[in-house]
Parts: structure tokens; sequence; C-alpha cells
């Protein structure tokens, strides 16, 4: 039985939950670069890409970032494998995570 369909609904992505997945509900600034530590296999359909979200949001739940920037920017970004942050506390935090190449180039 479901008593919460508000809660239901964000678990679900089908609304919108900025709390758990981080993301505002706007188009977002995004900066990125291969990442310089990544030895890439040049047959691989992914590279390594260091991440910034320039509009202030973070990646809290990388499926819902992979459905945004399918959206917004045409990227594929691999949901399953590690993926990890860095930054200073209150600074901007750099995402490191696999995109496939052809959607990088769009």
């Amino acid at each position: 039985m479901i008593d919460d369909l508000d809660e239901y609904a964000k678990a679900h992505g089908i609304k919108h939950d900025e709390e758990r997945t981080g993301f505002k509900e706007h188009i977002h600034d995004v900066r990125w670069e291969p990442a310089s530590y990544a030895n890439d296999s040049p047959r691989s359909p992914y590279i390594s890409v260091d991440v910034t979200l320039d509009c202030g949001c973070e990646i809290h739940d990388r499926r819902t970032f992979a459905a945004q920037m399918k959206e917004q920017q045409g990227w594929d970004v691999a949901t399953s494998g590690g993926w990890g942050s860095s930054g200073k506390p209150g600074g901007r935090k750099k995402y490191s995570l696999r995109v496939r190449r052809k959607s990088l180039a769009d």
C-alpha cells in the first residue's frame, strides 16, 4: 500500500525532488574536459571526463543527471561503474564520469 503519493512520485522520478537529486529544474551550466588521469582505450566507446556544474547544482543521483544531460546536451552518461567527486566544502565540485565519445562531439 502506498500511503504518500508525493514520496512515491519523487522516489521514482515522476516528480522532481531537488533534495534527492541535487538538481534544480533548469538548463544546467556544464563544463567538461577529458580526465587527465584516465588511460582510456581508443577503442572504448566511452571516455573519462571531469564535469563541473557551474550553475551550483550537485550530482546526488547519477541516473537523474544522465537523463537530464541526455535531454539537455545529448550526452550518453554511463550509469554503471564507478564515479566520484572532488572539491572543497562550499565550492564547486568536479565529478569524474564516463560519457560516450560521440555524444560529446555533437
